[in-house]
């Protein structure tokens, strides 16, 4: 009876503060549920960071992989050098080393004058404990460090070229963002006047001073300005996007981009010529891979000639491990020794060695004489493209000002009735396109001064 009286009394009780418990997390669920979904995202709130093109290009350096792989190759290239030349410097080691050889057992011997079974062997207990400085020279250890320095200059080389390749790579998009932004608010000052002139001709419909067929067209030629501006700001975003992986560990981290408003001066002719000829990596590169064959037929050759080899030693060599022996014999002492190997017959292998790397140092000449080639030509390319897209922008210019000025014009003419309403279409159309080819100019100028100091190792 006691228990179920306290069932009676106590479960409901209990239930209910259980009911209000549940009730009163679920109020703060449903509370901070949308606090936790209107926290801003920090890539997005935080405050915009400037760029310039050089902090752009740094940036690029320490987040492209191809590039830290380029700089790693050349720190393998020259830690390659230094082993190479370490390896015509005697080398020391310490030897250490017992051996144990099975007694004959002959009948009369005691355990201090006992016989080995192997006669390879010194005696049954032989302890070795000596310092060894040994040597070998010969014309291929010297090959070898031609070929290493070679190596390392083509490595240093090939990694200028990887930079290059990405500072080109920065500036096309650092310039391909200002143009796309540029473009993005032309886009929108089009849609604002796309809009403007409909409420004008919205206003001489009803003044019945317009027919409806060119309140219709006006409404088209919005909605297609509006349909541009959100292109605009698509292709915006996503330069954006694509200049922020080589920037910042997340792309959608918030930045601006400062450059200079004035495009850079062009250099003369000449200058540029003298900087592309003594600053041009690929160049190098090929001067080193030229080098670098050159090593390999002397080091091929070498096989021809003798090495000498050159040993010695200083320690024990006894049945003791001690500095004396049993009957008071010094156990100490030093050997010498020197090692002529002369090639006799290697059946023809040396001989293809050498026409094989003769061939690959052949291959290396005419890369070189092609990367010759294609310098200069490279160069009058990219000075005539940047001399010709200098020589365009004021022209440019002068077109946006008087595309500018006939649509003025023309609304004015439409406004006072004396204008049709394609003849203002066109005037918008043509004024967004003039803007919009003064900015593929400039972009044009920039970049190609950008590859033009690139190719004079200036940028």
């Amino acid at each position: 009876m006691n228990l179920r009286k306290f069932l009676c009394q106590y479960v409901p009780v209990l239930c209910r503060r259980l009911w209000w418990v549940a009730a009163l997390l679920v109020v703060s669920v449903a509370v901070t549920a949308p606090l936790a979904a209107q926290t801003p995202d920090p890539a997005t709130t935080a405050a915009p960071i400037t760029v310039t093109l050089d902090e752009a290009i740094h940036r690029a350096q320490a987040n492209e992989p191809a590039f830290a792989a380029a700089v790693a190759a050349s720190g393998s290239a020259s830690q390659d050098r230094w082993i190479a030349r370490g390896n015509l410097l005697p080398g020391v080691a310490y030897h250490n080393q017992a051996l144990y050889t099975q007694a004959n057992g002959a009948p009369g011997q005691t355990n201090q004058n006992q016989t080995q079974k192997f006669i390879a062997s010194n005696a049954v207990h032989e302890y070795v404990s000596q310092a060894i400085v040994s040597e070998s020279i010969g014309l291929g250890s010297l090959a070898s460090v031609h070929h290493a320095d070679a190596a390392a200059a083509q490595a240093a080389a090939e990694l200028e070229v990887a930079r290059r390749g990405l500072v080109a790579a920065v500036s096309s998009l650092f310039y391909g963002v200002l143009t796309t932004g540029r473009k993005q608010a032309i886009a929108e000052r089009a849609s604002q006047e796309a809009a403007e002139f409909t409420a004008l001709t919205k206003q001489r419909e009803q003044a019945r001073e317009a027919a409806h067929a060119d309140m219709v067209k006006a409404q088209l030629e919005q909605q297609q300005r509006q349909r541009d501006r959100e292109d605009a700001r698509l292709a915006a975003d996503k330069a954006r996007l694509e200049l922020g992986i080589l920037l910042f560990p997340d792309p959608r981290t918030p930045y601006t981009l400062s450059a200079p408003e004035n495009p850079p001066v062009l250099a003369s002719r000449d200058d540029v010529a003298a900087a592309a000829a003594k600053n041009n990596p690929e160049l190098k590169s090929a001067l080193a891979a030229l080098a670098v064959g050159n090593a390999d037929v002397l080091q091929a050759r070498a096989a021809y000639l003798p090495s000498l080899g050159l040993n010695y030693s200083y320690g024990i060599d006894a049945p003791q491990f001690a500095v004396n022996g049993a009957d008071k014999t010094r156990n100490l002492g030093y050997s010498a020794a020197a090692t002529l190997d002369i090639p006799v017959w290697d059946w023809l292998n040396t001989q293809h060695k050498i026409k094989q790397s003769q061939i690959q140092r052949q291959a290396a000449q005419v890369a070189l004489t092609a990367t010759q080639r294609r310098l200069i030509a490279r160069l009058d390319e990219t000075y005539a493209e940047t001399a010709e897209a200098r020589d365009q922008l004021a022209s440019l210019d002068l077109s946006a000002s008087t595309a500018a000025e006939s649509l003025r014009l023309t609304r004015m003419r439409y406004t006072g009735g004396e204008a049709t309403v394609l003849e203002v279409v066109d005037a918008q159309n043509a004024f967004v396109g003039a803007q919009n080819a003064r900015e593929d100019g400039l972009l044009r100028y920039q970049a190609a001064v950008a590859d033009l100091q690139n190719l004079t190792g200036i940028l």
